[in-house]
């Protein structure tokens, strides 16, 4: 199968500029089929407050209500997600920036509500892999936005990782895909106080371990299982780190069955 790579950019290297272009650089020199995803939920913070809008988080998430909506589609939608297509662009990469209203790429439905009422948040049912598999073979890299879009043309604020995720699921039956999550850090540290502490490595006995003994935690733990689940449903290799990690032979973690 074609070998397809999906990459998944966090919010904290988008806004370090000079981490940022370099990213896009490893990124353009990736060769064959690859597809960007990105969220950008600390600049959809500080757009609220400036419109106004109180910013509610509960356990990390973001509730998400109808002005929150605005905020999110015109920040990820359009602020970072255009400027990162042109960016592209300027590299002589020919990307185009989508949400999953286009072509209803990512069609999600309302998270119900169980304790917590997390408002206009999506969880995805399916994603439409004919029409981004049309645009890869036609030569465009598809650049998604952290939002999705209900059947009945509702959008809904969406996990980046999640997006990342459910494309490199729906693609692995066409495409042999690698997903990478990259973000500040180097990788998985054994020792969060030491950015060197990189685990090169991780099977999911090694993972449980780790969640045990208190290694991994927060954010972390959604992400890693996110990614064995991934594994156990096709996708063939998964890689987490800053953006060196998408260069060979660089330190960062992998997720292995």
């Amino acid at each position: 199968m074609k070998p397809l790579k999906i990459v998944k950019i966090g919010g904290k290297l988008i806004e370090d500029t000079a981490k940022f272009d370099e990213f896009l650089e490893d990124f353009k020199n990736l060769e064959g089929y690859k597809i960007l995803v990105h969220g950008g939920g600390n600049m959809a913070t500080q757009i609220s407050e400036k419109l106004g809008y109180e910013t509610k988080m509960v356990d990390g998430r973001r509730i998400t209500d109808e002005d929150t909506v605005k905020v999110i589609t015109m920040v990820y939608g359009g602020l970072i997600n255009k400027n990162i297509v042109a960016k592209l662009q300027s590299m002589n990469t020919n990307a185009i920036g989508l949400c999953g209203a286009d072509g209803q790429s990512i069609l999600s439905v309302k998270r119900p509500v169980a304790t917590i009422d997390y408002g206009f948040v999506g969880d995805i049912e399916k994603v439409n892999a004919e029409f981004i598999d049309a645009l890869l073979n036609d030569g465009v890299v598809p650049v998604f936005s952290a939002i999705s879009c209900t059947k009945e043309g509702v959008l809904l604020n969406t996990n980046a990782d999640s997006i990342a995720s459910e494309i490199a699921r729906a693609m692995s039956k066409s495409y042999e895909t690698e997903l990478y999550y990259c973000f500040e850090k180097q990788g998985v540290l054994a020792d969060a106080s030491d950015d060197e502490s990189v685990i090169k490595e991780i099977d999911f006995l090694q993972y449980k371990t780790l969640v045990e003994k208190q290694v991994i935690t927060d954010g972390m733990l959604p992400k890693l299982q996110n990614c064995f689940e991934a594994l156990e449903q096709g996708v063939h290799k998964i890689h987490l780190g800053n953006h060196q990690s998408l260069k060979e032979n660089t330190t960062h973690t992998k997720i292995i069955q």
